[in-house]
C-alpha cells in the first residue's frame, strides 16, 4: 500500500486532526498480515458483529479494549506451568500472538463478546443520542398567533 504524506494539510486545516490520524492508522493497521481471519456482518439496522477465527485461544488468552473509537482485540497464548505437551510433529494451528484493531464510527458501542467453537463474536450496536436524532418541528399559522397588548397611537 502506498504511503501518503498528509503533513501539508495539517498547516491549512483546523479541527481535522482526528480524520488525519484515522487515515494514518488505517494505512498501518494490518501490516500485511491476515491473521487472524475475521468477518464483519450486519445483524440488524443498527447492529453489527465481528467474528474472528481464533482456534486454540481461550478466554484468558484474549484482551478486548475500546478506547477513542478504536476496538482492539489482543491475543497471546499463555504457557501453563506443569502442563507438559508432547513433541509437536506438525503445527497447523497457529498460536501466535495477534493484535487486531477496528476503527468504530461515532456512537457505536460494544455490547458483548462470546467465544464459541473457536470463533470470537463481538457484538456492536449504533445508538444515536436523542439530541442528535431528527425531530419534527410544529408549524403554526398566523391566525394562531395571539396579540398580547395593542394600544392606539
Amino acid at each position: 500500500m502506498r504511503q501518503y504524506d498528509l503533513s501539508p494539510l495539517y498547516r491549512s486545516t483546523v479541527g481535522f486532526d482526528r480524520l488525519f490520524n484515522m487515515m494514518d492508522q488505517m494505512s498501518n493497521v494490518d501490516n500485511g498480515t491476515g491473521y487472524p481471519p475475521y468477518n464483519i456482518e450486519r445483524t440488524g439496522e443498527n447492529a453489527y458483529r465481528i467474528s474472528m477465527a481464533i482456534a486454540g485461544f481461550g478466554e484468558k488468552d484474549l484482551t478486548i479494549e475500546v478506547k477513542e473509537n478504536v476496538l482492539s482485540i489482543h491475543g497471546e497464548k499463555t504457557v501453563e506451568d506443569g502442563k507438559e505437551r508432547g513433541e509437536v510433529l506438525y503445527r497447523g494451528i497457529a498460536e501466535r500472538s495477534f493484535d487486531r484493531r477496528f476503527q468504530l464510527a461515532d456512537h457505536v458501542e460494544v455490547r458483548g463478546a462470546v467465544l464459541e467453537n473457536g470463533l470470537l463474536h463481538v457484538d456492536l450496536v449504533r445508538e444515536i443520542p436523542e439530541a442528535l436524532k431528527p425531530r419534527t418541528i410544529q408549524i403554526s399559522t398566523k391566525t394562531d398567533a395571539k396579540v398580547i397588548d395593542q394600544k392606539a397611537a
